[in-house]
């Protein structure tokens, strides 16, 4: 080959080098950019046992606790939300559908919620709120080190606490009537609890249970006359129909202590309880360390970080009570 020849074919061979250096680069560009594409989306499914302020808050707060994570709905989150409207049958329903759909966490809402959920699959990593006492609801080994794929934030009140704060606005009372479902584990442990307190502080209660919200007021309308004031635990079936039950109180001036901050804001009079948008982005901030590498097995169930002291005013005035001012002093005051 001639000089020119030779020179010809170098020139030739720069540029095929230099086109397929331009190719590599390109497929190069186009693995980082599918990579940065191609970021995991974690799907999670929600499962709330019934629509009321409380559980919606909750449900409010778990989707934000994700987000402060960094895990957001449309970007490397994708969520499926269902609500079971009380109905056992349809939360195995909704849970099968999660398991079938390869959902990576399930979020139980209450306690029926999660039971349902740990009773379907035991791979599936689930995370509670508004659950009491996981012990109880047979779905943890121990608060402390849970053993299995399920972990959570519960929402046992303060119920000693409560009672004095029922005390300190009825300082005379003598009899408390309460009202929960026979069929929630979380509303008997809470009355047990509270019966106990409170007559340990010389108080007599007087229950009647439920079964549904018909039930409410009659259940009412039977003790109204022969107790002081109520107490109400954080009862699924009670939240959803404070108004019903205020329908049967109010006229005749007796107060309903709450143990959650919604029942007051639906019509109740006042609560040292928890803000269940709170207890639900820790909960989040739960399903994130799962995202993240952590194992339900052993991450302790958590307890709200926040309670406070929610007086509705004009519940107060409906019903004649003065509230003394140091309790009123320190209080949150919703209308």
């Amino acid at each position: 080959m001639d000089d020119d020849g030779t020179l010809m074919w170098m020139k030739k061979w720069m540029k095929c080098a230099a086109l397929g250096l331009a190719a590599l680069g390109l497929v190069t560009a186009g693995c980082g950019q599918q990579a940065q594409q191609g970021e995991k989306t974690y799907k999670v499914g929600i499962v709330q046992l019934v629509e009321h302020s409380s559980l919606d808050d909750a449900n409010r707060g778990f989707v934000d606790g994700l987000k402060e994570r960094g895990y957001e709905e449309g970007k490397n989150l994708a969520i499926d939300r269902q609500n079971a409207q009380a109905d056992q049958s349809n939360l195995q329903n909704i849970v099968q559908r999660f398991i079938s759909d390869k959902v990576d966490l399930i979020c139980a809402i209450a306690t029926p919620a999660v039971q349902s959920a740990a009773n379907a699959t035991r791979d599936i990593p689930i995370v509670g709120t508004a659950v009491t006492d996981y012990v109880s609801a047979k779905v943890v080994a121990s608060n402390d080190a849970p053993g299995g794929n399920v972990t959570g934030t519960s929402d046992l009140a303060p119920i000693a606490e409560q009672i004095d704060l029922l005390m300190a606005l009825y300082p005379n009372a003598k009899t408390i009537g309460t009202i929960y479902s026979s069929s929630e584990v979380n509303s008997e442990i809470q009355v047990k609890a509270m019966k106990a307190y409170a007559e340990s502080k010389g108080l007599t209660v007087r229950t009647a249970t439920i079964s549904t919200v018909n039930d409410i007021q009659q259940a009412a309308q039977s003790m109204v006359n022969d107790v002081d004031v109520f107490y109400e635990p954080t009862d699924n079936v009670i939240a959803s129909a404070i108004p019903t039950l205020t329908s049967i109180t109010d006229p005749a001036g007796k107060g309903v202590i709450c143990g959650y901050v919604g029942g007051v804001t639906a019509g109740a009079l006042a609560t040292k309880g928890i803000d269940y948008y709170k207890l639900g982005v820790q909960t989040g901030n739960m399903a994130a360390d799962i995202f993240e590498g952590k194992k339900p097995a052993a991450m302790p169930i958590e307890t709200a970080h926040d309670l406070t002291v929610v007086i509705n005013k004009k519940n107060a005035e409906r019903i004649g009570l003065t509230i003394p001012a140091d309790v009123l002093n320190s209080a949150t005051i919703v209308e």
